[in-house]
């Protein structure tokens, strides 16, 4: 008789205030992990070592420099 009586359309307003408030934390928790910065860290490394290797194929460094370069590298 009532139909929604009132509540019915105030608790929609809840549960869409409740889903933007957990997309946003889910946002958040996504931006802040920085995923993205570990696999750029690797990239990098991985981009040292390749241009090492294709400067001493090129023969602009020697294979003493070439060994300190890569042991300073860490690899």
């Amino acid at each position: 008789m009532h139909g929604f009586g009132g509540m019915g359309l105030g608790m929609a307003w809840w549960w869409i205030i409740g889903l933007v408030l957990v997309a946003a934390i889910i946002w958040v928790v996504i931006r802040s992990t920085g995923q993205n910065n570990n696999t750029n860290n690797a990239v990098n490394q991985n981009t040292s070592l390749d241009i090492l290797n294709e400067r001493y194929a090129r023969g602009e460094i020697d294979k003493e420099e070439y060994e300190i370069k890569k042991r300073d590298l860490g690899v």
